[in-house]
Order: C-alpha cells, then sequence, then structure tokens
C-alpha cells in the first residue's frame, strides 16, 4: 500500500469553492484525498467536474503539477482542470453550462 505525502489546500481555494456555490454548484473539497486527486469535484448542469486547485499568487514554479497529480491526470480517462483564479473555474463551470457536458482542455 502505498503512503501519500501530506496534502494542502491552496491560499485561493476556499475563494473558488464560495464563488462555485454562489453560481448554484454543488462542491465537494477533495484536497486531502492524496494520491494526485483533484482537489475539487463540482457538480453543475448534470455533470461533475474535477478541479485542480493552483495558487495564482504563487510563482509558475510552485503552480506545477505534483509527481502525483501527473500521474493521477495522465490516468484518468475523463478531463480535469487546473484553475488558478474564481474567474477561471467560473469560466468553465458557465462553458459546461452552455454546452451541457464536459469541454475538453489542454492539461
Amino acid at each position: 500500500m502505498r503512503v501519500s505525502r501530506a496534502c494542502k489546500k491552496d491560499a485561493n481555494q476556499n475563494d473558488i469553492v464560495a464563488a462555485l456555490i454562489a453560481i448554484g454548484c454543488t462542491v465537494a473539497d477533495t484536497s486531502m484525498a492524496g494520491d494526485g486527486f483533484p482537489d475539487l469535484v463540482v457538480g453543475i448542469a448534470g455533470t461533475n467536474l474535477l478541479l485542480e486547485v493552483k495558487d495564482e499568487a504563487q510563482p509558475p514554479s510552485k503552480q506545477r503539477l505534483t509527481t502525483d497529480q501527473q500521474l493521477f491526470h495522465s490516468q484518468w480517462k475523463g478531463p480535469i482542470y487546473v484553475v488558478n483564479s474564481v474567474d477561471q473555474a467560473i469560466r468553465i463551470v458557465n462553458r459546461v453550462r452552455r454546452v451541457g457536458r464536459t469541454i475538453t482542455t489542454a492539461r
């Protein structure tokens, strides 16, 4: 059995969660799941989104995916969105609302 390193929440995660709830999403904080699993599971328009939160206030080197996150993203058979701001998270949710399904983006 593999042991995960300690998980920590990015400083902007609570703001992102609050903003998503305010626009009608359901949000599960999964940041403590470990093993590279994304920070948030967001429900909107009959669709679940996986969001990995990175803090835009940090330098780019601190916003990179960890080795565990890279592995998880590469093996997951659905989209995972990496967001670093409230605006970016809301844009993704609004695009999903418009098309009624998940959208493909580069990771």
